[in-house]
């Protein structure tokens, strides 16, 4: 089942008795799918199922949903930060069907390139990405190889084999607890009791819902979390850049016809994103989270710009990634993608104190 059409599913924007069916099929299926999560969680907790721990600091960031929750600024956000203080770091990321991390420049290496490995790479070069679904083997390849002094973990909350000194967790106010289901009836990958585990949990996407609903979001966590720090923040766009080089400010952006796409986990932020920039897309198209791009799938956007007389494609620097701009520069289409990094409206400070906590006792008094 396409993406796009679980979460309509799910969501219950689909009706009729064949959804309900399949509604109440994901929901037998989410029981079980339950009992595993419940289950490996609580051998972790009893230390049945072995922790292992690394030679130096590492900083878990992930979520407890499906995708989109923006939880890459925040990887980069941190590696930078940690850089600035002269910290050698690595980020340990699984990769997602993925044997490369360059970006594809022939037809070869479009099949091999990845995603969130290829923007951290490029964000933070003087970091090393260590693509391993074995995130303990990883970390020590970053260690022993590598002479890492922090591990950044790229979506680590759910892999606890492997210990962390803090814990970020990235909620998307949008859709913090996606339909308050676990998988595959809702979008959450624990239930939202695990969040007891986080020592920070930053809720992006601020900008984007009401004061209301950040208000009751915070309450909510911090009734199933007193402990934590919670901050908020927002991705905020820069610029939008093209294949040359070339750099499209937020002003002239406004001025052009643009027609948006992605293949994300949450579509919708991003589209309005670009409505918040004072874009109005003349059209749109979503993709599954992930989906690798042929260029039979950039002819389809060329022709679709083309048609509601678009002079600009834009979409996210993840799919721009996958994505040889080529394709589109053949058909006389420009291809961009926005450029944004996250911003602290609150608690950044306190975010930073808990990191040079850790950084004291695991590393500077060494």
């Amino acid at each position: 089942m396409k993406q796009e059409n679980h979460r309509k599913l799910i969501s219950g924007q689909r009706e009729g008795f064949a959804a309900g069916i399949l509604r109440f099929f994901l929901g037998v299926a989410a029981v079980g799918y339950s009992l595993a999560v419940l289950l490996r969680n609580f051998l972790y907790a009893k230390s049945w199922l072995k922790i292992h721990r690394a030679d130096t600091a590492v900083f878990s960031i992930g979520n407890i949903t499906t995708g989109g929750t923006g939880k890459t600024p925040l990887v980069i956000w941190v590696c930078q930060f940690l850089q600035q203080k002269g910290i050698h770091c690595a980020i340990l990321t699984r990769g997602y069907k993925a044997h490369s991390r360059k970006r594809a420049t022939s037809d070869e290496e479009r099949g091999t390139r990845t995603d969130e490995p290829a923007i951290l790479a490029e964000s933070c070069p003087q970091a090393k990405v260590v693509v391993n679904p074995n995130r303990v083997a990883g970390a020590a390849e970053a260690v022993n190889q590598f002479g890492a002094d922090v591990l950044i973990m790229d979506d680590g909350f759910q892999h606890r084999r492997l210990a962390r000194d803090l814990d970020i967790v990235a909620i998307d106010a949008t859709m913090p607890f996606g339909y308050g289901r676990l998988l595959p009836a809702g979008l959450l990958r624990e239930p939202i009791t695990a969040l007891r585990r986080a020592d920070v949990v930053v809720i992006t996407r601020c900008d984007q819902v009401d004061q209301d609903a950040l208000t009751e979001l915070e309450r909510k966590l911090r009734r199933l979390n007193p402990q934590a720090v919670i901050t908020r923040s927002i991705h905020a766009p820069l610029v939008a850049r093209t294949a040359d080089g070339e750099e499209i400010s937020l002003k002239e952006l406004r001025s052009r016809k643009i027609f948006a796409f992605c293949g994300i986990g949450n579509p919708q932020a991003f589209f309005d994103t670009v409505k918040g920039v004072g874009c109005d897309p003349a059209g749109s198209k979503v993709y599954d989270d992930h989906h690798h791009y042929t260029p039979g799938d950039v002819a389809d956007l060329c022709e679709e710009a083309g048609r509601s007389k678009a002079d600009l494609i834009l979409t996210t620097e993840k799919d721009w990634t996958k994505i040889d701009a080529r394709d589109a520069a053949k058909r006389n289409m420009p291809l961009a993608y926005l450029a944004v990094q996250i911003e602290f409206l609150a608690g950044q400070d306190r975010l930073e104190g808990l990191i040079e906590n850790v950084l004291r006792s695991k590393i500077l008094d060494k």
